[in-house]
């Protein structure tokens, strides 16, 4: 969630796209929003709305799945 965070912030600034640091972020980041972009266009608005999106499918993950299956496991027990 945090480097997803970070690459957000990132994009504000303009960093050196050949700083390992920011190079190593991307090459993680990519595929991830790249899906999310696929999935869903977003052409001709300007803004790039995926890491958003996958945010909060991270947060929903956390809080429903995690929970869930932490509840599932209890029960169990």
């Amino acid at each position: 969630m945090w480097i997803i965070i970070i690459r957000a912030l990132l994009s504000w600034v303009n960093p050196d796209p050949y700083n390992p640091i920011v190079q190593f972020l991307y090459s993680i980041t990519e595929p991830v929003l790249l899906r999310v972009r696929q999935l869903i266009p977003m052409s001709g608005i300007g803004i790039d709305f995926s890491p958003i999106i996958v945010l909060l499918v991270i947060v929903f993950l956390q809080s429903f799945v995690v929970q869930s299956l932490g509840a599932l496991a209890l029960r169990l027990q």
